[in-house]
């Protein structure tokens, strides 16, 4: 009949416009049609787009198939449920500061190795002494700003492998270049009576009375030209402002012991350490420490030299 065919043109065009309505109202969401795949499979027909800051939906689970919340953030799009670049900054690690091994006021054979290492590249000019001083803090300073680290005055691990990579290993009298080092232990001679017991391998003279250590000093001997005589001895003069008749140099607290071999404080032996030597005699670096010892030395006393 006309009239049902009128009112079927009308319901097929109502439906027409209702199905561009609804295309347009899913358009102004972010919907679009998807086309098949490489394969010819269907994909699903549209695709929701939510707006940025929206929370994230269940996602389902390929095992299971049940629906699970996701409990990492926002996917970054590789479905392995990392977040992405765009996280929060607080969820990415931190760079971690180089641990410290040693900073000022610290002490013993680790720092002067380092102040030694230091010594090697002209960084730093006193020392060694086993303590990590100002002028120790002031040359690791220098040294870190040199190449661009943080400069702390702190030796960390990092200053600590550049530094390593630019020197050697320091020989034991660069480690104690101005004394300090320990004694060796006394002669057998020496544990009687009262005795100036020095030792060559050890570089140190020990002050003792019936086999006690009064007092113990770093010292310096002759060279190969000049050497230090081995032996018992003992004093047989003293000489508070001797100056050398032969080298015309001073010799103050001079205590002879052999010919003109004497225990006598050293200016250069405390400027220059063990980088020079004497003339034959048992040179002191400490002229505050012998003044003491030539005071109760006396004439007669033994002076013991070991090896």
């Amino acid at each position: 009949m006309r009239t049902t065919g009128m009112g079927t043109g009308t319901a097929t065009r109502a439906v027409a416009v209702g199905v561009a309505l609804a295309a347009l109202a899913g358009g102004a969401v972010g919907c679009t049609v998807q086309p098949v795949d490489a394969d010819g499979n269907g994909r699903s027909p549209v695709r929701i787009e939510l707006p940025s800051g929206t929370p994230s939906a269940y996602r389902p689970s390929s095992d299971t198939g049940s629906d699970s919340d996701s409990d990492s953030g926002v996917d970054d799009g590789d479905g392995d449920g990392r977040r992405g670049e765009g996280s929060d900054a607080g969820d990415r690690p931190e760079s971690v500061p180089a641990r410290v091994l040693w900073s000022p006021g610290d002490s013993g054979r680790d720092v002067r190795e380092l102040q030694a290492r230091l010594r090697q590249i002209a960084w730093l000019f006193d020392g060694p002494t086993g303590t990590y001083d100002g002028p120790t803090r002031e040359a690791v300073e220098g040294f870190q700003s040199k190449r661009g680290l943080p400069r702390t005055g702190r030796t960390d691990t990092v200053t600590w492998q550049r530094l390593l990579g630019m020197t050697r290993e320091p020989g034991r009298w660069e480690l104690y270049l101005m004394g300090g080092q320990p004694a060796a232990a006394p002669d057998a001679r020496c544990r009687t009576g009262r005795v100036l017991c020095i030792s060559k391998s050890s570089r140190t003279l020990r002050w003792m009375v019936d086999g006690r250590t009064l007092t113990t000093l770093p010292v310096r001997f002759g060279s190969d030209p000049t050497p230090t005589r081995d032996g018992v001895f003992e004093v047989y003069w003293k000489s508070r402002d001797h100056v050398s008749t032969l080298y015309d140099s001073p010799m103050p607290y001079a205590m002879f012991f052999s010919g003109g071999q004497a225990v006598h404080f050293s200016a250069d032996f405390a400027a220059r350490g063990y980088a020079g030597s004497s003339h034959g005699c048992v040179n002191v670096r400490d002229e505050a420490a012998i003044a003491r010892l030539y005071e109760q030395v006396r004439n007669g006393d033994k002076v013991v030299v070991h090896r």
